[in-house]
């Protein structure tokens, strides 16, 4: 069965229509950019730690294998059960296999963009497995069965009066409780009795350290800790990428992450983990599930340096007016209009052209991925393989055609101030024109760069060689 492309253009449309959670979404990522340049502005090293860590990055992948063994052999001499999986099925398949080892029905589990990635829950609940999310707003998205809209705040496109709702209908709190502290509150209640009676705990991870064998986790709020540590059993999950090879490195990295997605000095919680607890057990799962494919992209390799700041999508002005569920996937906003087709070309095909290339998600990047540079060569590659949809490749055919011919471009340059205002409105506002579906088409200026240069410059070239002559 043939996939169908996410229709970006329609959700964002969507998403526009509602001015509130427009003007709240804008604003709240808006704020967090700001925040984040004050803190850039703290630190006179700001940049050389960007490039320190780009180039941290770019060794690590360069020699992935040879880290990743090395993390293997110092993770099991600290007790550590060691997992690889090549793929979502295999690593939800070794989640299950080591849960039902354990007997254990429950689990409680800390943020995780790759469980989302791998539908590990969805995988895990039809064979008795009640998986609960801990994160505020991972379990905000949960409770609303939404995947998360943003990789740092999942439910940064939801209004206190949406959470009211969400919270009334599974913890029968009020509906009409506007009180944020309240709201954070009544999760927490609900959350540690689950915590408290779980059966394992599951974590995902922001850094795997080569040199000790451990990793990292950077968390807000306290879950992840609860999460990895009530239960005797801790499941940890983190893509291949994440590596990083000694402890000095840390240094660098955990400067640069809060400061990028919150504007926070650092996190609340940055926790170590090197083996298992007294009587308990440790698994980490090593997920592949396409980055070595990636990894072998000559023009798409860097985007495995991104250590899921969010930056990028708080400052992309796209993003922050389309929300991240109108990317339709679980990376959103610039990060994910270039991952995203690595892991299926044709229905992400729409995200790379989500975008107006201006180049802020570059400039803020803390390892300095070329995004923008990355979304035009994803549109070459899409229009390569026969991607782009019906439309879109026709109007670029007529536009490469036209401009391919000046005589033919400047006769229509000519012509458009009189197309404008004599032909029918449907002739120009129709389905072949989706520019004029939410704005007006400009009137041309009335002298062209190409008609003032004729008549400036040419004139006195001409006039200077007579004159010599």
């Amino acid at each position: 069965m043939k996939v169908k492309p996410v229709n970006h253009a329609k959700a964002a449309e969507e998403f526009l229509e509602d001015a509130p959670h427009l003007t709240f979404h804008d604003e709240r990522l808006w704020d967090m950019r700001q925040k984040r340049d004050q803190q850039m502005h703290l630190l006179p090293e700001w940049q050389e730690l960007r490039s320190r860590a780009s180039a941290i990055k770019e060794h690590t992948l360069a020699n992935l294998p040879e880290y990743l063994e090395q993390f293997e052999a110092n993770a099991k001499k600290n007790g550590i059960h060691v997992h690889w999986a090549a793929d979502g099925a295999e690593h939800n398949r070794i989640v299950g296999e080591i849960l039902e080892k354990h007997g254990a029905k429950s689990l409680i589990k800390s943020k995780s963009m790759v469980t989302e990635e791998c539908d590990m829950r969805p995988y895990l609940e039809p064979r008795g497995v009640t998986v609960t999310e801990t994160d505020l707003g991972e379990r905000i998205q949960q409770l609303d069965g939404q995947m998360p809209s943003h990789i740092v705040v999942p439910a940064v496109h939801k209004l206190v009066p949406d959470v009211a709702k969400i919270f009334a209908k599974n913890y029968n709190t009020d509906p009409n409780d506007n009180s944020p502290q309240s709201l954070a509150e009544s999760q927490r209640m609900a959350a540690r009795p689950v915590i408290l009676t779980a059966d394992a705990g599951m974590t995902g991870g922001n850094f795997l350290v080569a040199e000790t064998g451990t990793f990292v986790v950077c968390t807000n709020e306290g879950n992840a800790d609860l999460s990895a540590t009530v239960p005797n059993l801790h499941i940890a999950t983190l893509g291949i990428e994440r590596i990083v090879p000694r402890m000095a490195d840390m240094g660098v990295f955990i400067r640069l992450l809060s400061r990028s997605a919150l504007g926070s000095p650092i996190t609340q919680y940055t926790t170590h983990f090197r083996g298992p607890q007294k009587g308990g057990e440790m698994h980490i799962v090593l997920v592949d599930n396409g980055r070595s494919a990636r990894l072998g992209m000559e023009e798409f390799w860097t985007s495995l340096k991104c250590i899921r700041c969010g930056a990028c999508m708080n400052t992309c002005p796209v993003y922050r007016r389309s929300g991240g569920l109108s990317y339709g996937a679980v990376y959103s906003g610039p990060i994910g209009a270039i991952i995203d087709p690595t892991f299926n070309e044709r229905k992400y095909s729409t995200l790379p052209f989500a975008s107006t290339m201006n180049g802020s998600c570059t400039n803020v990047c803390p390892v300095k991925i070329n995004i923008h540079e990355q979304l035009y060569k994803w549109r070459r590659v899409l229009a390569e393989h026969h991607e782009l949809p019906f439309v879109k490749r026709e109007i670029m055919h007529m536009a490469g055609k036209l401009m391919g011919q000046p005589t033919l471009y400047r006769t229509a340059i000519n012509g458009t101030e009189v197309a404008l205002s004599s032909l029918p409105r449907f002739v120009l506002y129709n389905w072949l024109n989706p520019w004029g579906k939410h704005r007006e088409l400009p009137h041309p200026v009335k002298q062209t760069f190409h008609s003032w240069y004729k008549k400036n410059r040419l004139k006195d070239k001409k006039e200077s060689k007579g004159g010599k002559a």
